[in-house]
């Protein structure tokens, strides 16, 4: 039986892991709902969420150094969901989804280089997308970006399932 995995909270994993990478700061919580999906389709699959839940409002370096650890872990027993939400409020003094846009051309290289399983989702609005969806399409042609959460996760799923061996 999987189990969902929240900051600050450092736990083994067995099996499969499914990371819910994408933007936190001015956007819906879509990992909520993410998770949800995940673990009603799929009861053996672990997920590593890094919404932080109230009241901790986080350590910068101990969330750090958490997402790191998991995105590693599922980038080699499992699979790194990217879902790029749209923008709910902006905050004129950080650019949004920066850091999400970052690691998602990281893990891509990942995936170029390595292979390693990477589902990718764009909501319709989330800046940028066009230019998103022609590059992943043009460099990595396999990944379907998918317009859904639930398209987005299925996939996660299925790659995830393909890649259970622990490190």
């Amino acid at each position: 039986m999987g189990k969902t995995i929240v900051v600050p909270s450092f736990e083994p994993v067995v099996g499969p892991l499914i990371f819910l990478a994408g933007p936190i700061q001015s956007a819906t919580d879509w990992q909520a709902r993410a998770d949800a999906l995940l673990r009603s389709w799929s009861a053996d699959i672990n997920v590593a969420n890094p919404r932080s839940p109230p009241p901790w409002h986080g350590d910068y370096d101990r969330q750090t150094a958490w997402e790191h650890r998991y995105l590693e872990r599922a980038r080699t027993c499992g699979c790194v969901l990217f879902w790029l939400a749209k923008e709910d409020s902006h905050d004129c003094s950080r650019a949004y989804a920066q850091t999400t846009r970052f690691e998602l051309g990281w893990h891509f290289w990942c995936h170029v280089r390595d292979g390693a399983p990477l589902a990718v989702g764009i909501e319709p609005g989330f800046s940028n997308e066009r230019y998103i969806r022609l590059t992943l399409g043009m460099y990595a042609p396999d990944i379907a970006v998918r317009s859904t959460l639930e398209e987005t996760c299925l996939d996660a799923i299925r790659l995830a399932s393909k890649n259970r061996l622990d490190p």
